[in-house]
């Protein structure tokens, strides 16, 4: 079952951010009066953004039309996962459902992250971004079976630590413009996750809305700057997921043949008292449909357990060129958290940013270096 482990942080990866770091800001004021003239006043000598020139017209203070970002991103999360199903040797697919249950799955990772970005408009910032992942899971999980009672135990426990590499790539922008002396941006992008474990990249999109203030911290150094921001954090991922891996990379062969053994066993045990327990009724507790119900649900229940467990101890006699295929949904537990985030810039070409992420089970904090210049 270290396939759980395996597949979970891809869908962490596939959420790492890549936000623009600066915006198009509008002085307001009395105060910023001077500025605003000297604003107006200025040619725009730069060929983007697209309407550029009319924007520092209108009192804009546009930032340099391209950048490049270089981020380090942390991350933890919870996911859910339904509808898994696990074949061995390109063989029948067993649906694990309602057999394994995690009472723990928590997937943390860390990127860095390399994001060029050009201003195509005074609003619209596009980027395209480019990581590398390590990521880790910390899982516990269990297989269920049904008794006699139709009440549930587990039969088979276990949990463990696994690391992994992944590379992220994808595009995305930000539409954002000057309000009232603040800022408000609407970033979103796309991106895939590139994991050797699976069949086809993973795809998420990404959307953080954020509205923040930009302060003067320096009267004779007008560019330095901080601001800061609040807002939200969406993820979204695809539903489905498939691979194919070999057995040796996914479940401990030296271990498996024993517990597979001790779960088969377990699984006779309790097909003996479901059958002890069925033929102790009389005909009319038969034919109620409570009990036939709970007598057809354990035999279902008890056969698929040890289907799976059977097809599992086979390919164990040839563990070393077995494989493993494996498909399922999942989702995140929380598709939103709050962020909240600040970003000083020293000037118009170096900035430092940090923001982070949390009230929900996602949490998250992201550094980042950011230097721009003029196209």
């Amino acid at each position: 079952m270290k396939l759980y482990r395996i597949i979970l942080p891809v869908c962490l990866l596939a959420s790492l951010p890549s936000l623009a770091q600066v915006f198009t800001n509008k002085e307001v004021g009395k105060k910023n009066v001077e500025a605003i003239d000297s604003i107006k006043q200025s040619e725009y000598p730069y060929s983007l953004p697209i309407w550029g020139k009319q924007a520092t017209k209108a009192g804009y203070s546009l930032p340099y039309s391209a950048g490049l970002n270089v981020q380090y991103f942390w991350q933890r999360s919870d996911l859910i996962i339904s509808n898994l199903q696990v074949g061995f040797n390109n063989g029948p697919m067993y649906n694990l459902d309602g057999l394994v249950r995690f009472d723990k799955a928590v997937a943390t990772a860390s990127a860095i992250t390399v994001r060029p970005d050009i201003w195509l408009f005074p609003f619209l910032n596009v980027y395209g971004i480019l990581g590398k992942s390590k990521a880790s899971t910390d899982v516990g999980f269990g297989v269920w079976i049904k008794d006699s009672t139709n009440t549930e135990k587990e039969i088979f426990s276990a949990g463990s630590l696994v690391k992994f590499d992944a590379t992220t790539f994808g595009f995305g922008m930000t539409p954002t413009i000057g309000v009232g002396g603040g800022f408000l941006a609407l970033d979103m992008n796309v991106a895939w996750t590139d994991v050797p474990q699976l069949t086809k990249p993973a795809f998420t999109f990404v959307f953080g809305p954020r509205l923040g203030k930009n302060f003067k911290i320096n009267k004779r150094k007008p560019e330095q700057t901080l601001a800061v921001w609040a807002g939200g954090f969406r993820v979204h991922l695809n539903s489905s997921t498939a691979g194919s891996i070999n057995l040796k990379d996914v479940l401990p062969i030296d271990e498996m043949g024993g517990k597979i053994e001790s779960a088969n066993a377990k699984v006779d045990n309790a097909q003996q008292q479901v059958d002890a327990w069925w033929s102790g009724l009389s005909q009319a507790e038969q034919n109620n449909p409570v009990n036939e119900a709970k007598y057809n649900a354990a035999n279902a229940t008890l056969a698929r357990a040890g289907e799976i467990l059977n097809a599992a101890g086979q390919v164990l006699t040839n563990a070393e060129t077995a494989t493993v295929q494996y498909s399922m949904d999942k989702k995140p537990k929380d598709m939103w958290n709050f962020i909240v985030g600040t970003q000083f810039q020293i000037n118009k070409h170096f900035m430092i940013r940090a923001e982070g992420g949390f009230l929900s089970s996602r949490v998250q904090f992201t550094t980042g270096l950011q230097y721009r210049f003029g196209l």
